[in-house]
């Protein structure tokens, strides 16, 4: 007999297993998060010069941008044009002792854990007539605050968890059937993890087997959400591209957090040129020679949710559809409608570049380039894709 072929063990990712992902604004008050939020959405968030303005958590969907989506517009001429978006929360700033209750501390932090990654807006710019809540300007001090009442929330979480599969662990003894021992093994690993915050340490930055990867992801936890840190600055130093914070900021992340993207960004100036008028926008831009960095913004903060789309696209839509990383084809074609993936033959499927390059639908089959992929199919991002179903089943019950 011939070997088993070896089946390669996907690794699964930590965060919430859904293609319907939001990504939240945190960080200490007044450091500009409304500005920046308002500037992202152009929505109207109360951002006047007090903490504690933002309570309930403002939601916006937002656009992201991509000249591949342009282009199949300009290309198939639609009646309709959907774009992907992005899900976007403000949450009110939160203070030192915040997990032990300070300010509107635990709300805050249950908005927080709410969301599947942290736009961590840092201020860097300093101005009389913005108080701090901490007094000076120090942009290390601000984030290291923000780091520890996040982790300080986890430990407390996990100290709880642990102690109650403990007294499960215990009743159970040392026989038990297999829920049992799944509990033994849930409890092992809930301990390494909340040691391994105890040591200081975010769990996004750990190494972790597939299994426990499953139990953190049950657990929710704030530290295991990916984070992009937005560095605040002045109008002025932003345009002639200089803060003495910057390097510092630099210098955190990597000894801290390495790994966590950061941007740096005036939320002053992107929210000027979110208030200008299109022509004016584009007077702005060319006499500063400093184009928004909202887009930017957008796409990392899609990209670090894990999410990638693919295109359908013809006379009547182009459209594009919001998935998970490594979603296979019938999955994908799911979230168009259940029927799609419940009754999934094949998936026709061309690459945005080459019908860029070939230019009509006919061209890229004609060049063999327009592929039937199969149900193991893993999509990627920018295909465009066109599936056949056929659906004879009555759906299964849940």
């Amino acid at each position: 007999m011939p070997p088993k072929k070896a089946v390669k063990e996907e690794k699964p990712m930590l965060g919430r297993p859904s293609n319907n992902l939001k990504i939240g604004v945190v960080g200490l008050p007044n450091v500009g998060k409304s500005t920046f939020f308002n500037a992202l959405t152009n929505a109207s968030a109360a951002a006047e010069n007090y903490p504690f303005c933002t309570i309930d958590p403002e939601e916006s969907r937002v656009a992201v941008p991509d000249p591949r989506f342009d282009w199949l517009c300009k290309h198939y001429k639609p009646a309709k044009e959907i774009p992907a978006f992005l899900t976007v929360i403000d949450i009110a700033g939160l203070v030192k002792g915040a997990a032990s209750g300070a300010g509107l501390g635990n709300a805050f932090l249950s908005h927080i854990k709410a969301v599947d990654a942290i736009f961590h807006v840092v201020r860097a710019f300093d101005e009389a007539d913005v108080i701090h809540v901490e007094g000076e300007l120090d942009p290390l001090r601000d984030m290291e605050i923000i780091r520890e009442e996040l982790r300080l929330k986890d430990e407390e979480f996990l100290t709880k968890q642990a102690t109650e599969l403990a007294n499960v662990v215990r009743r159970v003894g040392n026989g038990g059937n297999a829920a049992d021992k799944a509990k033994k093994e849930e409890s092992a690993i809930v301990d390494k993890v909340l040691e391994f915050v105890k040591e200081g340490k975010d769990v996004r930055h750990g190494t972790w087997t597939n299994k426990e990867i499953e139990v953190i992801n049950g657990l929710h936890l704030i530290t295991a959400k990916p984070v992009i840190y937005l560095a605040n600055l002045s109008e002025r130093d932003y345009l002639r591209k200089k803060n003495k914070w910057l390097p510092k900021i630099k210098a955190w992340i990597d000894e801290n957090s390495a790994g966590d993207p950061m941007i740096p960004y005036s939320g002053a100036y992107e929210y000027r040129l979110a208030l200008a008028e299109p022509e004016e926008k584009e007077t702005i831009v060319k006499e500063s020679g400093a184009p928004s960095v909202m887009p930017k913004i957008i796409v990392m903060g899609y990209k670090a949710l894990q999410l990638i789309y693919y295109f359908t696209g013809g006379p009547d839509e182009v459209r594009a559809w919001t998935i998970r990383k490594n979603t296979k084809a019938p999955g994908a074609a799911g979230v168009i409608h259940t029927d799609f993936e419940r009754g999934f033959i094949m998936a026709e499927v061309m690459k945005y570049e080459d019908l860029h390059e070939l230019g009509s639908d006919s061209a890229v089959k004609s060049n063999g380039k327009y592929n039937q992929k199969g149900k193991e199919y893993v999509v990627e991002d920018g295909d465009i894709i066109y599936f056949k179903f056929n659906v004879t089943a009555p759906a299964k019950k849940k």
